[in-house]
């Protein structure tokens, strides 16, 4: 059951409440977050790695969506396990069939090349993706959700010098601890929409998101004209279609060729989403 009208409420609901954000988490547009403290009242400046960041964020972030939840009639349920999809599962309390993925997704603006983002990934396009009724890796079926929502933040990095990294901090001094990231941008988005036709980071089975801030924020992902239906049946197929390119066989690698694979009117890609920063 999709529950389509309930996925565009939520949908609404989501994205009001990702305009709200910055203001709670954040002072003068930098992060509140400055530190780890120990019982010694000693405060250890918070590393700019993107791990630390981004579990840092999730862990700054949660009481928020508990709020958001109750206001709109949903209960949250975390994933069971560390690397299981979703990160949250709305769970609508009058009707529990009605269940929403969320993942939260962070990442940095490239200074190098404005209008990017490095990019995250969107989940795997592996067992639970291909097989919808799986329950390897995900809290519930995929097929059992209304539909697939990213809340995501983009930042950019404040560059910190030796000292400051690696500076013991008073409780006293707490207002002289450089923020590490700040220029906070929310977004909430069905992941189909912002998703890109290329694997995320590594050697993992995930689905890339388009890189340009722009089109994140508009739903313009290389799927947008084509549908989620293409979007699945795509990354279900990815890198099992083969085709026959200038007498060698290789593997489909991108929307456009799987347009023509399937004799489908190349008119819904979207190149201009496909483009990624310079490398």
């Amino acid at each position: 059951m999709k529950y389509e009208a309930e996925k565009i409420a939520f949908g609404i609901h989501l994205k009001d409440f990702t305009k709200t954000l910055t203001a709670l988490i954040a002072q003068d547009d930098k992060w509140t977050i400055r530190g780890f403290i120990d019982i010694f009242k000693n405060i250890y400046t918070i590393s700019s790695d993107t791990k630390i960041v981004s579990k840092v964020l999730e862990l700054h972030l949660f009481p928020h969506f508990l709020s958001f939840a109750e206001k709109i009639g949903y209960d949250i349920e975390l994933a069971t396990h560390q690397n299981w999809y979703p990160d949250l599962t709305f769970i609508c309390k009058k009707n529990r069939n009605i269940k929403f993925a969320v993942d939260l997704k962070t990442t940095y603006r490239d200074e190098n090349y404005p209008g990017f983002c490095n990019g995250f990934t969107l989940g795997s396009h592996g067992e639970y993706f291909i097989k919808r009724t799986s329950i390897k890796n995900i809290q519930y079926p995929y097929e059992n959700y209304s539909g697939h929502f990213c809340v995501g933040i983009i930042y950019s990095r404040t560059i910190l010098d030796k000292k400051e990294e690696t500076h013991i901090y008073s409780v006293d001094e707490i207002e002289n601890i450089p923020a590490v990231i700040n220029n906070f941008l929310f977004f909430a988005e069905e992941k189909w929409k912002i998703a890109s036709d290329k694997g995320g980071s590594g050697n993992t089975a995930n689905i890339g998101s388009i890189q340009r801030i722009e089109d994140i924020l508009n739903g313009n992902g290389v799927f947008a004209k084509a549908g989620e239906e293409l979007f699945d049946d795509y990354w279900i197929n990815f890198g099992k279609i083969e085709i026959l390119v200038n007498g060698k066989r290789k593997k489909l690698s991108s929307f456009e060729e799987y347009l023509a694979y399937r004799g489908l009117p190349l008119t819904l890609n979207n190149p201009k989403a496909a483009k990624r920063r310079p490398r």
